[in-house]
């Protein structure tokens, strides 16, 4: 299946898998799992900070139910990768708070950590860097030396215990191996897992200094995107909530479309969407938003979630 522009709606057995989605996504509880941040504002460098610090459920807030560690991963103006993470919840990191008020970027990745694999260390927390592109992960997978053994010589990427690091491995390899097309990498590397290996999510966000992908694998857990138009910011729900720091930032982005993706709807907007499961998009330099189904298929085997998924999509 091709590329479609955003907004539209998966037909036949996707279609009804997200209906049912739907009706899953309105229970309550399960908050024990990771949460994902992308923004881009395609070429336009800007800050983060009311997403990360300021809406109603920013990242910092989230991060009092998910304390295992919390990361936010950016571009240099030459375009180098930079990583900013701790094995400590957002709320309690000042470097967290530092680095969101402070960071510029035309992309941005962050993530707050709720450990179910690997221990509770700076190398096992999110975002990873590989191939000058970020990325983060929801979810988990379980045999691990079954990838390994696939990754090859690109095991040598790898520099902790965690299963997200490994996929992140594995997606490296597999858009070398496609040329270069993340995008291809993605969708590949998320196939093969979902074959071979035991699976509860692989929702993940990968950036590059002007390029974003998400993929939503499968229907276990949440993941929206919102399209923000320059000026969106203006009288929008929610957005009243700044501090001083932050509504400089805000000012900026509002001078510049871009768009967001994140477990949960981080403020009142009503132009949120989730993603349909094995939903891949792509949004280019220039914020055009891509997007196919890319895993089609169930995962042959399935790790059952950790309660229900508490996002509702509506």
């Amino acid at each position: 299946m091709g590329w479609l522009p955003m907004g539209w709606l998966p037909m036949g057995r996707a279609r009804a898998d997200w209906r049912r989605d739907r009706r899953n996504d309105t229970q309550d509880g399960g908050a024990g799992m990771c949460r994902l941040f992308g923004l881009t504002a395609g070429t336009a460098r800007v800050r983060a900070t009311f997403w990360l610090l300021d809406a109603p459920d920013s990242l910092e807030a989230q991060s009092h139910r998910n304390a295992d560690g919390s990361g936010i991963g950016y571009f240099a103006a030459d375009g180098a990768p930079i990583l900013d993470k701790q094995p400590e919840p957002a709320y309690a990191d000042p470097e967290f708070v530092r680095q969101a008020r402070h960071a510029e970027s035309a992309t941005f990745v962050a993530h707050v950590r709720y450990a179910t694999a690997g221990g509770r260390t700076e190398r096992n927390t999110h975002p990873f860097a590989m191939a000058g592109r970020v990325m983060a992960h929801n979810g988990g997978f379980g045999e691990l030396a079954a990838i390994e053994e696939r990754l090859g010589g690109y095991r040598d990427l790898v520099l902790g215990d965690t299963d997200s690091e490994r996929y992140f491995a594995l997606i490296t390899a597999m858009t070398d191996e496609h040329g270069g097309d993340v995008a291809a990498g993605l969708a590949a590397a998320a196939n093969w897992i979902a074959r071979h290996l035991p699976v509860s999510s692989l929702n993940t966000v990968i950036a590059a200094p002007d390029e974003l992908w998400a993929l939503r694998y499968p229907a276990t857990r949440a993941l929206h995107v919102i399209e923000r138009p320059a000026g969106a910011s203006v009288g929008a729900p929610g957005l009243h909530v700044r501090s001083a720091t932050s509504s400089v930032h805000v000012a900026a982005l509002h001078e510049t479309d871009s768009v967001v993706v994140a477990s949960e709807r981080l403020d009142g907007e009503d132009g949120w969407r989730m993603l349909a499961p094995g939903e891949l998009i792509h949004v280019g330099p220039g914020l055009a938003v891509r997007s196919r189904v890319a895993v089609p298929d169930p995962p042959a085997r399935v790790l059952p979630a950790r309660g229900p998924d508490p996002n509702i999509d509506t």
